[in-house]
């Protein structure tokens, strides 16, 4: 399997482990692989059986494969074992008649990242030794509140790599900012920005195109490396769980083999989305992937319109880690519909003007693929209350707004397919907005008997 940029067809081709240390291609383009390796139903069907870690490590070798598969085990084993996931990795719970909430938030920072950032350091550290690499890698992450403290819990006091986070003051959750300034770790450091996600994540990318910054590290003995879900490192572990939800309704005998799916996810960033988007690609079963947003809509607006413009107001909403205007790996799904001379040019118009409108042919291929709904604050609030009243079940706010979204689209399009909902953080995370704002809405005779 090889790599290339999204920005350049004939850009160099890369194996997993350079595509994992470096982070982000040489032109400021993302890393893709060369071509999407298969699913078969067989296969699909035989990964019923396996534990979380065996599938993460059969799935990933598939894309890895300058990694061993013992070495992918023996990585998988340490990174999703009963110490950071209790519960285990991604319990699937049933909500209610044809929908299904995907826990991904067990891990030890009670966000979904940890999914992926449990297991990337260890595979960064096989990359080091792999290429040869005798620098220490120095990890900049920008985070709009989970990816920070999910990074610092996964890198810390990891041999050779050091690692600096990013977040906006006053633009992350009460608990998020406390579980990243308490971080222990020799190796971690963390900074308060004025300023919000997208003036963060943008100000880390003209780091790493910055070859006087470069230079200056090498002679220090240090070189850059990405966190964020811009290193497909990040990225291929959250495919995973999505084959594992398929499973986990077949084990369930809530579907039949080979029975379409639809799947819902809250995102700012896109690349939980993406995720679901490359495990179809491969060959899951998937029909509808409902892009969730909340009152930052620029997703939504995209996936209707065909334009992505991020000249608009930035909001401050109850799911802080979707406020973003600039979703990164939307860029890899351009060039998976299109081709990279396409995609650097909707991104050279996207740097310069502030947004871009993709051609009819191009919106064709993603409506059939993509919906975008969003969920306003009230909307968000009033979700949360609803699900725990009716269905017992406690959400946080991100969840709720794919909830929502879920709703949405079901109203609109009177589909009542089977539909999988990325809950993507604990409710406790969000503790102010889940009980607090709630409270008024749930009557006091439930308050009191749950």
């Amino acid at each position: 399997m090889e790599f290339q940029s999204t920005r350049d067809k004939n850009s160099t081709k890369y194996c997993s482990a350079q595509v994992i240390k470096q982070g982000l291609a040489n032109d400021g383009g993302l890393f893709v692989p060369t071509e999407i390796p298969s699913l078969t139903y067989d296969e699909i069907k035989s990964y019923c059986s396996l534990s979380y870690p065996e599938l993460a490590a059969t799935v990933l070798s598939k894309f890895l494969t300058d990694y061993t598969f013992e070495e992918l085990l023996e990585d998988c084993n340490n990174a999703y074992s009963s110490n950071s996931f209790p519960n285990g990795a991604c319990p699937l719970n049933k909500v209610d008649g044809n929908t299904y909430s995907l826990e991904l938030w067990h891990g030890p920072t009670c966000a979904f990242k940890d999914m992926a950032l449990q297991i990337m350091p260890k595979l960064l550290s096989r990359s080091l030794v792999k290429t040869g690499e005798e620098r220490i890698s120095l990890v900049l992450v920008a985070t709009s509140g989970d990816t920070g403290k999910a990074a610092l819990e996964g890198y810390k006091d990891v041999n050779q790599i050091k690692i600096c986070v990013f977040y906006p003051q006053n633009g992350v959750s009460t608990v998020q900012e406390l579980q990243m300034v308490t971080q222990t770790g020799k190796n971690v450091n963390v900074c308060a920005v004025k300023g919000n996600f997208d003036d963060i994540q943008t100000g880390v990318k003209h780091i790493f195109n910055n070859t006087d910054i470069a230079n200056e590290l090498n002679d220090q003995g240090y070189f850059l490396s990405s966190g964020n879900s811009i290193n497909f490192g990040r990225l291929a572990p959250q495919i995973v769980y999505y084959i594992k939800a398929y499973c986990d309704l077949l084990s369930q005998n809530e579907i039949e083999l080979g029975e379409k799916i639809n799947v819902c996810v809250p995102t700012g960033n896109f690349g939980n989305i993406l995720a679901a988007y490359i495990a179809k690609l491969m060959g899951l079963p998937i029909n509808k992937l409902i892009c969730a947003s909340n009152s930052n809509n620029i997703l939504t607006d995209f996936l209707k319109t065909g334009r992505y413009d991020r000249n608009r107001d930035f909001h401050l909403t109850m799911s802080p880690s979707m406020d973003i205007l600039i979703s990164s790996n939307l860029e890899r799904l351009l060039y998976f519909v299109s081709d990279a001379t396409q995609t650097a040019e909707y991104m050279q118009k996207l740097n310069s003007n502030g947004y871009y409108q993709i051609n009819d042919e191009i919106k064709s291929k993603i409506d059939e693929n993509f919906v975008g709904y969003y969920a306003s604050e009230q909307e968000t609030s009033n979700t949360i209350a609803k699900y725990y009243i009716s269905n017992n079940y406690l959400m946080d706010t991100h969840t709720a707004v794919a909830f929502c979204a879920l709703e949405s689209y079901r109203n609109e399009h009177n589909d009542n397919t089977k539909t999988v909902v990325a809950s993507t953080a604990s409710p406790y995370k969000f503790a102010k907005n889940v009980y607090l704002l709630q409270l008024s809405k749930i009557p006091q005779s439930i308050r009191i008997k749950r």
